[in-house]
């Protein structure tokens, strides 16, 4: 699979703040790629630069090896779809979509043929005559994303499209812009800070912090194979612990010998310890570490247990609540076992 779009060392500053740092990224043809990070982090700024809303100080946008850097956004592969939908009250579903097209001054059959056939790939046939402003938040996010699709760019680029939709709704729309973008089969570009968002829809997920990216991964690497304690903790709940390496495959946490499957680090290396609270095992009569239960909160789909365990707080989750001030035991198998490099060598 040949990459469709290189970043090349890109730089912003904004009033002498910088908000990206030397980004390197290679994005794959028709991959679902998404940008995720705190507010702040610079996933818009990037987001705007590949569209072509801003400028970088420095550095290169290649598609296909052609330079985009210094294209208007009209001369490049790419289309928009903005958190607000920006569409034209004034004009019904069938213009709105359509408002492209004739400005390219295309033939009137084929603009009807290619608007029927983006409505039915965005479930709103039949609604070519209604007006903007009859139709809910997720029908005209709908129209919104029909309206850059019809106009084929090689690249959608998709500024937070959903966050102002219910979570219901958001949830139905993660599903069927994934489909979309199946069907289409063409690059999507998403931003988002929603963690769950991200790891719902992509194929692969560059994390952002500060400007820099913190990690580059599939779904399943991002969330089990975190690559420092922001991906860890940014990308759902961890127990993040100090531990030390005494040799591949065993780690220590507070004198404890764990089983793991990480290798490759150096005898006694200081590191740190990753553990979901999903994976934290509790049981009444044996396990690793001995504690106790300082809270137990129900969260609809599961509860989540404070845990007092060795003088430090773990979280646990688990379909079954246990008493508070109980005395446990906990367990975690060695594969449910994440070991990192320490900060100061990450």
């Amino acid at each position: 699979m040949k990459n469709t779009l290189e970043i090349l060392n890109l730089s912003k500053s904004f009033d002498e703040k910088k908000v990206l740092d030397q980004i390197q990224l290679k994005v794959q043809e028709n991959e679902f790629l998404t940008l995720l990070g705190p507010s702040g982090c610079g996933k818009t700024t990037l987001l705007r630069i590949l569209a072509g809303f801003e400028t970088a100080d420095e550095g290169e946008v290649l598609f296909n090896g052609e330079d985009l850097t210094r294209l208007a956004p009209y001369e490049r592969p790419t289309n928009t779809v903005f958190q607000q939908y920006a569409l034209f009250p004034h004009l019904n579903v069938f213009n709105n979509i359509a408002f492209g097209l004739k400005l390219k001054k295309m033939e009137k059959k084929r603009i009807e043929d290619k608007v029927s056939a983006i409505l039915d790939l965005v479930n709103l046939s039949g609604y070519e005559d209604r007006r903007i402003t009859s139709l809910s938040g997720g029908q005209q996010q709908r129209v919104s994303i029909a309206r850059a699709l019809v106009n084929e760019p090689k690249i959608l680029l998709l500024d937070e499209p959903l966050a102002a939709l219910d979570l219901k709704l958001r949830k139905k729309m993660q599903l069927e812009l994934k489909n979309m973008q199946q069907q289409v089969g063409i690059t999507f570009i998403y931003v988002t800070h929603d963690q769950e968002e991200a790891l719902t829809m992509s194929d692969e997920v560059v994390v952002l912090n500060e400007g820099q990216i913190q990690q580059i991964g599939s779904p399943v690497e991002i969330y089990n194979e975190p690559k420092n304690s922001f991906v860890a903790n940014f990308v759902g709940q961890s127990n993040i612990l100090p531990g030390i390496m005494p040799r591949d495959f065993l780690v220590q946490v507070d004198g404890v010998a764990l089983d793991c499957v990480d290798k490759g680090f150096q005898a006694n290396e200081p590191v740190q310890v990753v553990i979901r609270p999903e994976d934290v095992e509790i049981d009444k009569n044996k396990g690793s570490f001995r504690g106790r239960v300082l809270s137990t909160v129900f969260k609809g789909i599961h509860y989540e247990m404070q845990l007092e365990i060795n003088g430090r707080i773990w979280v646990s989750q688990s379909t079954k609540p246990w008493p508070e001030d109980m005395e446990i035991y906990v367990s975690i198998a060695p594969d449910n076992i994440h070991v990192m490099k320490g900060e100061d060598h990450a």
